[in-house]
């Protein structure tokens, strides 16, 4: 899943939780993991992406979609805290 970051800040949650695809991403600290879709949580409503590690025990995670396809300081430098590769 990838986040168009020229869509411009006013994206709902939804808005950014349609543009996540699924297949191969990395995180910036270069683990590799394979997101399977985007979730609702069953008491709130929010939106969480859930994926599995290709390294390891393989195990299955999910984060908000906000975070997901935020951006973090790297070096002092913002890069996406996720960036799609491919699909599987």
């Amino acid at each position: 899943m990838e986040f168009d970051s020229n869509l411009g800040a006013n994206l709902t949650t939804a808005n950014m939780a349609d543009s996540i695809k699924t297949g191969l991403h990395e995180h910036f600290k270069g683990g590799r993991y394979e997101v399977v879709g985007v979730a609702k949580h069953s008491e709130t409503g929010e939106s969480l992406v859930v994926y599995r590690a290709l390294y390891g025990e393989r195990n299955l995670w999910v984060r908000p979609v906000e975070m997901f396809v935020g951006e973090v300081s790297v070096d002092g430098k913002m890069v996406p805290r996720f960036k799609f590769i491919g699909k599987k």
